[in-house]
């Protein structure tokens, strides 16, 4: 047994004054004679050993009431199995979970007003010197300091909910980050402990470092949530009709019915549906809208979800455009075949440019670039094709089948293409078409049984690469590429074997031409993503921005404002925001009075699944034996924090016993006789008394 103020034990010299008392009031007794007894109403006699007994125990419960009582000052204390130096300072590092899962409530309310509550009395647990971090999902540089005990209140008082989602790792290793010097080490993480916040990840945090975590259990609630959107296609016109895919997912353990569903764009309602969810699903729906005009749109899609609603409502946005930017880059003997094709629709911008005159630096500005039968490709505009695909482009080649088939190779091989093996001049005819791709998704009503394919008269026959991550959209005989689509990192390369004249092959007029050509231009559109996650995605992408020496961008919401950081990168503007955006919303990217683009941000959907782990479970994540569970439904958590910390305390039994024993001192004097009436006596002349 071990004291935590042993300085109190020198108030034991206390003890000697019921002995000093004791001796002092020890008489010895005496005979006094009497010549008659009948001169006495009533005499007494008292019994010595007996009177002796009752001092001695009066005595020995005196100096066991003062013994106990110095003892419950000198806090003794049964020493727990974490070693803990008390001559130390104590640094409490306390994680307060204030995820929107914590708006959960059980019989206590509130889940964060009862973390709140466990904070505060975990605090109250240590003493006046020690010295606090206050940690919460937010992970504000002001969480990186020390506080004393009033301004760990204070600020326990100040939290509120946030969009901030963390995982557990995250969490410990920001906690451990605050330890500097030599000084106990303690750490308490207050959270629900969701699904997916430990990560499903072994942890082992230091030996030094005592780890405690408290569970608070939250009635079980079931729950919906606008999952993710999408479109079916990139491109976006004025008046035209869309589609929408939307995805629902139901966390709760049953089934969701007749869910209604709303979509609004530019605060203007345009689809409505019901939806009902199985238990644990997610579920698909498609809603179709039309009559947008010109410029950037921002939608809502919205449930009616109740009681928890902060994942009812997705926000995205888009941007319908009035034109597509296409440039063809002809060759000496290139047909008109392209000009035709792109010229003949207005919503598409078609630039021509020569081989001989390219001007690079326009190139970022197309989403797509066809190659029509250039004479002597370069080695310089591979490369530049290769830095406009890597940003997203998409660039169609279609060969001149006069020129030297080394030319080519060497052009292909600087794009990671094949090279060309040989020149087939065997008329032959395309033996397949590859109707999965989704780039003739909804071409075709009907599909005939016999099929009529492009007919090849000339041809190159390509080297292919055993690991070419390829796709055939159209296949010649034996398994040669006809028409084959190459993905290079965010972009496309489209590599025809043949050329688009009427000597070499009947591409150009056969009726899968058009559709193919114009599927590839919709799919090479450069759109921003519909939507980012709040304090998760800090990095944002936009088309290449160019500013001014004096000029700067910000990003404007409800009198919010945030000055992102920009760097320009493969054809790209990367906008880094770090983690200032912390609300979902649209957020206006502004150039001086202009808006570029227009960004909309959700909050992070991993707070809406409402399992939680098992104690059993939160065991398993830590391989060490210095993590304890704490147990929120006791009356007084500091009483649980104090005993693993000192130990098991014994000051409340010593103020006990100490009580107890005043009392038998009490009864001793109240109840033990030792005396016995004179008409008992069998010497009537003579009495012992005292």
């Amino acid at each position: 047994m071990n004291f935590l103020y042993p300085g109190f034990l020198f108030a034991l010299s206390a003890v000697a004054i019921p002995v000093i008392i004791h001796l002092f009031n020890f008489r010895k007794f005496k005979k006094v004679y009497f010549s008659n007894v009948a001169f006495l109403k009533e005499i007494k006699e008292q019994n010595s050993s007996r009177e002796k007994l009752k001092n001695l125990l009066i005595m020995l419960c005196r100096i066991l009431a003062i013994m106990f009582l110095v003892f419950a000052f000198a806090r003794p204390f049964l020493p727990s199995a974490n070693k803990i130096d008390h001559n130390t300072s104590n640094i409490v590092s306390v994680y307060l979970d204030n995820s929107y899962s914590m708006e959960a409530v059980n019989k206590e309310g509130n889940l964060l007003d009862e973390a709140k509550r466990k904070a505060k009395e975990i605090a109250k647990a240590f003493q006046l010197n020690d010295r606090f971090q206050l940690l919460t999902n937010d992970f504000e540089g002001k969480h990186q300091r020390l506080l004393n005990a009033d301004e760990f209140l204070q600020a326990v008082e100040e939290v509120k909910i946030s969009s901030a989602n963390r995982k557990l790792p995250q969490v410990l290793n920001r906690q451990q980050g605050i330890f500097t010097g030599a000084s106990n080490r303690f750490v308490y993480i207050i959270s629900d402990f969701q699904k997916g916040f430990s990560n499903n990840q072994q942890l082992k945090p230091p030996a030094n470092i005592n780890v405690s975590l408290v569970k608070l259990n939250a009635n079980h609630l079931p729950n919906v949530a606008v999952d993710s959107v999408w479109m079916l296609s990139p491109v976006h016109q004025a008046q035209a009709t869309e589609k929408l895919i939307v995805q629902l997912h139901n966390y709760g353990d049953e089934q969701a019915k007749n869910i209604p569903l709303k979509l609004t764009i530019n605060q203007t309602q345009k689809a409505i549906s019901n939806i009902t969810i199985p238990a644990g699903k997610t579920v698909l729906d498609t809603l179709s809208y039309s009559g947008l005009n010109l410029g950037w749109q921002k939608g809502v899609l919205s449930i009616k979800d109740f009681p928890l609603t902060f994942d009812d409502n997705l926000n995205f946005s888009f941007k319908v455009n009035a034109h597509q930017q296409v440039l063809s880059i002809n060759g000496l003997k290139s047909e008109k075949y392209i000009k035709a094709l792109f010229g003949a629709d207005d919503y598409f911008a078609l630039s021509e440019m020569p081989e001989t005159n390219i001007n690079y630096s326009a190139l970022p500005k197309y989403s797509l670039i066809i190659l029509n039968e250039l004479s002597n490709p370069s080695s310089g505009l591979a490369q530049e094709l290769k830095t406009f695909v890597a940003s997203g482009g998409s660039v169609i080649i279609f060969p001149d089948l006069t020129v030297d088939k080394n030319i080519y190779s060497n052009f292909l091989n600087a794009l990671n293409l094949p090279a060309v093996a040989e020149i087939n001049t065997t008329p032959t005819k395309a033996s397949s078409i590859e109707l999965k791709s989704p780039l003739f998704k909804d071409v075709f009503e009907t599909l005939p049984q016999n099929i009529d394919l492009p007919q090849v008269a000339k041809h190159f026959v390509f080297a292919e690469r055993s690991n070419s991550n390829k796709e055939n959209l159209l296949q010649l005989p034996a398994g040669k590429s006809f028409f084959a689509r190459y993905p290079f990192k965010s972009g496309q390369f489209y590599l025809s074997a043949t050329a688009l004249n009427s000597e070499a092959s009947n591409f150009a007029k056969h009726p899968v031409f058009v559709p193919l050509m114009y599927k590839i231009a919709f799919a090479s559109v450069q759109d921003q993503p519909l939507y980012y996650v709040a304090t998760r995605d800090d990095v944002i992408e936009t088309p290449k921005l160019t500013l001014g020496a004096n000029q700067s961008l910000k990003m404007v919401a409800n009198n919010f404002e945030v000055i992102p950081e920009l760097r320009n990168a493969n054809g790209k503007t990367l906008l880094y925001v770090a983690d200032q955006i912390k609300k979902a919303g649209f957020y206006d990217l502004k150039k001086a009075d202009s808006t570029l683009a227009v960004i909309a941000f959700n909050d992070n959907r991993l707070e809406s699944d409402m399992h939680y782990d098992s104690e059993a479970d939160l065991q398993k994540l830590f391989a060490s034996k210095n993590v304890t569970v704490l147990d929120p439904k006791s009356d007084s958590i500091a009483s649980a924090v104090a005993a693993k910390n000192n130990g098991t305390e014994l000051w409340k039994l010593c103020l006990i016993l100490a009580l107890v024993f005043i009392a038998i001192e009490i009864l001793l004097i109240k109840f033990y006789h030792t005396q016995k009436r004179a008409s008992e006596l069998s010497d009537a002349n003579k009495l012992n008394i005292f």
